[in-house]
């Protein structure tokens, strides 16, 4: 039997650990694996090539993905869907691994509604965001990446008597943020899942300053859209010299962590055993400390929800 994997939309340390583990288990278990370059795009354009193990030998270590990744809009119409079937059909592909978000498990759902092949969503996005599931791939090595960039940033506005307003990625999901905050010890976190209470935090601050405070490290999530209102707050009501830092593509960088390198193996070898087993049309998901399936039908029209106790421990940053 033959198997290939592809990545989808954006890249996230943990993709090449996980496509490590897909060759290696592969073979162990009989099956033919393949790569198809590009995601969707390459799947259309038929870059699809078999996967050897000297393709893999030294990528653990790397971030990104060594097989490339892609959004793509021609994937949305019939005819390049049906394309990108015969392609498959051309190697004798039965079973496709993606891994992607919300987009690409969407984009999956929809091709396996109308092809006869078997498909396994692998959660791989930096934003958190997939439903039910409390980890994906990539998160872990971003908050770190995030984290250093932040402990940076306090020396020097400390040093310098400045706020920083640090702005994360995350699209409509607060995650990175508010975890990147609350790990931090920031003064100020921003994101779209909570209310900020501007006059009570200014309350706050100012009798802080007045104590002798003499900087600030403020997150704010791209969600929300208000960065540069809460860098004129800042030196508006707090009268202090302000400067603005988007991270931006910096977290989708680094290293894989230990724990990353970990879960990629878990969720490739739960995937590849139940492509084995049964045909599927499923993403995998860990929540509880366990792996799960859940259908691609219930995952794609649901949006997953910031965990209240997250929430709650940034009263003191938002009112």
């Amino acid at each position: 039997m033959s198997i290939a994997i592809m990545c989808s939309g954006g890249d996230s340390c943990g993709m090449n650990p996980a496509i490590k583990s897909f060759v290696d288990y592969s073979y162990e278990k009989g099956l033919q694996p393949y790569f198809i370059y590009e995601g969707f795009e390459g799947l259309i354009d038929n870059k699809i090539k078999k996967a050897k193990h000297k393709d893999v030998a030294g990528i653990l270590h790397l971030g990104g993905t060594i097989i490339k990744t892609s959004r793509s809009k021609r994937f949305y119409e019939k005819e390049f869907r049906q394309k990108a079937f015969d392609n498959l059909k051309k190697y004798d592909i039965t079973k496709l691994i993606v891994l992607g978000g919300n987009g690409s498990f969407n984009a999956l759902k929809i091709f396996s509604q109308e092809f006869d092949i078997s498909v396994i969503g692998i959660p791989a996005t930096i934003d958190n965001d997939i439903y039910e599931s409390s980890y994906t791939l990539g998160v872990d090595t971003a908050l770190n990446v995030i984290i250093n960039a932040l402990d940076d940033i306090r020396n020097t506005s400390s040093s310098s008597k400045r706020a920083f307003v640090v702005e994360t990625m995350g699209r409509d999901f607060g995650y990175l943020a508010a975890v990147s905050a609350i790990t931090s010890g920031a003064e100020i976190c921003l994101i779209p899942e909570a209310k900020i209470n501007y006059e009570s935090l200014e309350k706050k601050l100012k009798k802080e300053i007045k104590e002798g405070r003499d900087y600030i490290l403020a997150i704010v999530s791209e969600g929300t859209k208000q960065t540069d209102k809460l860098v004129l707050w800042i030196q508006t009501n707090l009268k202090m010299q302000t400067r603005k830092i988007v991270l931006g593509h910096l977290q989708r960088g680094g290293n894989p962590s230990v724990f990353e390198r970990r879960m990629a193996n878990e969720f490739v070898i739960y995937s590849i055993d139940k492509l084995i087993k049964e045909k599927t049309k499923s993403a995998i998901i860990y929540k509880n400390c366990k792996f799960k399936f859940i259908d691609l039908e219930t995952i794609s029209n649901k949006k997953q929800v910031l965990n209240k106790k997250i929430i709650k421990q940034l009263k003191n940053m938002i009112k």
